[in-house]
């Protein structure tokens, strides 16, 4: 258990810290544009996919599906998810297809370059399969949910769906988890020489991670000045979603390393995917931008307030 704040650090920091070497980087012109990008869908592409698929190829599957561990995550995203766009609405006078992008970044987090590093540290191997079950219907629940909404305000479309069902269905991220779940349920495993290249894959995940993100975080910056609406989406993503799950989880059994998972993943900074979502409408763009990097540096502190709340050790 954890009792000190040098006791969080030792997690907190390491992680952190990495980011800010990446943003560190980028800012004083040691790494170039296209070696962000680069970086970025190395992590994306091959090799945070390849760490779920050893991890789930080599771990024991829950025998019944965790319903009770996805119900108590995603109520408590989208309850975030409802509570944002009101106050985009209410508040600042957005309109509905902002307000959605407000929620949505609201209510998905950044799983990949900062859950993936984060919780792992926090948990070991022991958290990995709850980690990678969550991942595995996080970001199609939340897309879909995001793009429904905002389609639907100007009729939806079949080619909508189609396009919407071949990007979910050619994620890196959710290839990895489905052929790691197939193999897993097939016995096979990687031996020899493959099982070091996968090994080796896998040992890139964190660091190319969390670099990458610092990377696009000097990139990406506080664009758009929205500061506002990005510190409610912030109170929202790294305190009332935590919060949020963490009740629940008193009301749904689980183990209490599946229960510390959601509660950690709830309480990860906006995704990047908040951004990109953003900027294929071009609607609230800045206010996704400044809430992905604002919500990143305070997490610092957020996640190690959560971490002392669920005394992780």
């Amino acid at each position: 258990m954890l009792h000190t704040l040098a006791d969080i650090a030792v997690i907190v920091l390491p992680v952190f810290g990495m980011v800010a070497v990446g943003y560190l980087a980028a800012r004083v012109g040691l790494v170039s544009e296209r070696a962000t990008d680069g970086l970025a869908e190395f992590v994306f592409s091959l090799s945070v996919p390849v760490l779920i698929f050893r991890t789930l190829s080599e771990s024991q599957l829950p025998q019944a599906q965790p319903w009770g561990y996805w119900i108590a995550y995603f109520a408590g995203a989208f309850f975030v998810f409802g509570l944002a766009m009101l106050a985009a609405q209410k508040l600042f006078g957005r309109t509905r297809q902002e307000a959605v992008i407000h929620g949505f970044a609201a209510g998905q987090a950044n799983t990949v370059f900062v859950g993936v590093p984060l919780i792992l540290k926090a948990y070991g191997e022991e958290g990995a399969v709850p980690l990678f079950l969550l991942i595995a219907v996080h970001l199609p629940v939340m897309l879909v949910a995001a793009t429904v909404l905002l389609e639907g305000s100007a009729g939806f479309s079949r080619a909508t769906v189609l396009k919407l069902v071949k990007a979910l269905a050619l994620n890196p991220i959710l290839i990895g988890i489905y052929a790691g779940g197939l193999a897993r349920v097939a016995g096979v495993q990687a031996v020899g020489i493959p099982k070091q290249m996968v090994d080796l894959l896998a040992a890139a995940a964190t660091p190319c991670a969390l670099i990458s993100l610092g990377l696009s975080l000097k990139r990406y910056g506080m664009a758009g000045g929205d500061f506002g609406p990005s510190v409610v989406i912030c109170a929202l993503k790294l305190l009332v979603h935590p919060a949020a799950v963490f009740a629940l989880t008193f009301v749904f059994a689980m183990p209490p390393v599946w229960a510390g998972v959601a509660v950690l993943f709830a309480a990860m900074p906006s995704g990047i995917n908040g951004y990109l979502l953003a900027q294929r409408y071009g609607i609230a763009v800045g206010t996704s931008t400044s809430a992905v990097s604002l919500s990143t540096g305070l997490a610092v502190f957020t996640v190690a307030i959560w971490l002392y709340v669920l005394g992780v050790g």
